[in-house]
């Protein structure tokens, strides 16, 4: 997870910690150059695996009709819920897929090396867990968010694609200043996305996945509003990070999305830039707008 979306704690983490202790969140001074580190998976505790597997458990019972067809497909290539899984062990199985890896994280870093290690196919995820406390809402991404919420889709070839695209153009945008367009466009499709399928709405962002409210408040409910995707309107249109989105953006298939941002970006962005800003909940003439899915 990149700074992009939620800035960096610089409070300074501790140096190292004993042996079988938990991974404390943000203990960057393990952390290679590259912000990359080892997953300590012998320092989870058995309260860890027990959150995960009860976190795992309840998302997966949502998914059916509400989740994409390719998430629930994918979401039993993490390996057996009992446990926080190994990243070395997903990372495998992921390479042979799509050529794509996993890698552990101490948590949010700078959107450089977020770019730089999406355009290598390496996907960073943060190695802690929230506290029981936390088990309906955490602050930041921990394991369960960026593990189940963002890897199953990483095994579609399309969306693997798309992601290392995404990662080659945020490097460009860092130097054209224009990373907060392309931080609304990771906001609204790889964390909040909703695809249009043969059976209906249904979610793909791993914001939406991962979270017990909001993946049927995206599908079901009528207080969003639903608009059929376009990229500059999308890059134009601010997000809530305090709240459920009160804007999804829908694709007709993982193709459209990522043939839509495969070109330079450099005109888009001189065009965004002299446009006005749309908030979020807003509706545009002529635009298309879903309704929500009803449920039986």
């Amino acid at each position: 997870m990149s700074a992009i979306l939620e800035s960096i704690n610089t409070g300074a983490p501790p140096a190292t910690y004993g042996e079988g202790e938990r991974p404390p969140r943000g203990d960057y001074a393990r952390a290679r150059a590259d912000y990359t580190c080892e997953q300590r998976h012998d320092a989870y505790t058995a309260v860890d695996h027990a959150l995960y597997r009860r976190l795992h458990e309840r998302q997966s019972r949502q998914l059916e009709g509400l989740a994409c067809r390719e998430f629930i497909n994918a979401v039993a290539q993490l390996g057996e819920p009992a446990q926080i899984p190994r990243f070395d062990d997903v990372s495998e199985r992921l390479y042979r897929a799509t050529q794509w890896q996993i890698v552990a994280v101490p948590g949010l870093i700078p959107e450089e090396n977020f770019f730089s290690l999406l355009s290598q196919r390496k996907f960073p995820v943060t190695e802690w867990i929230r506290k029981p406390e936390e088990f309906d809402y955490v602050v930041e991404p921990d394991v369960f968010h960026d593990l189940y919420g963002h890897v199953p889709l990483l095994f579609n070839p399309v969306f693997a694609d798309y992601m290392q695209a995404y990662g080659v153009g945020g490097l460009k945008a860092s130097r054209l200043e224009a990373c907060e367009y392309l931080a609304r466009l990771y906001w609204y499709t790889v964390e909040f996305g909703l695809i249009d399928t043969r059976e209906g709405l249904r979610a793909y962002g791993a914001g939406i996945l991962s979270s017990a409210g909001e993946l049927r408040h995206s599908i079901t409910s009528r207080d969003p509003q639903r608009v059929a995707f376009d990229l500059q309107r999308l890059m134009r249109t601010r997000y809530k990070i305090d709240s459920y989105q009160t804007t999804y953006f829908v694709i007709e298939s993982f193709d459209q999305l990522f043939d839509a941002t495969a070109p330079d970006f450099t005109p888009v962005y001189a065009e965004v830039r002299n446009a006005s800003t749309i908030e979020a909940g807003a509706v545009l003439d002529d635009e298309r707008v879903f309704p929500p899915l009803q449920m039986p």
